[in-house]
């Protein structure tokens, strides 16, 4: 739990979330059990006020850098602005099976 905590300090402290979800979906991968090494992220943030959506996941990355050069292998982003959260009733898509490694 302390890369997950890691993560959501960090993503808190860069861009002042109207919303964050930072999710451990390492349980749906071929890594050991209790790992910490995929996650998705729900940010919704002022900050990405006319920032096309690829400038947005490198602001995230640049963010999370030493986590991405360590611990982290797979970092699945859903970046939107309030207005567009909103829009979209506050949903994203669910991350699809993983069917790489042994679980395929």
């Amino acid at each position: 739990m302390q890369v997950q905590v890691g993560i959501e300090k960090k993503l808190r402290e860069d861009f002042a979330p109207l919303h964050l979800e930072v999710a451990n979906e390492s349980h749906m991968h071929s890594v050991p059990e209790g790992s910490e090494s995929h996650f998705r992220v729900v940010l919704v943030s002022e900050a990405f006020e006319r920032l096309p959506l690829v400038k947005r996941h490198r602001a995230v990355n640049g963010a999370l850098a030493e986590q991405l050069a360590g611990p982290v292998h797979a970092l699945a982003l859903h970046t939107m602005t309030p207005e567009e959260w909103f829009a979209k009733g506050g949903k994203t898509p669910e991350s699809p099976p993983c069917l790489g490694g042994s679980k395929a």
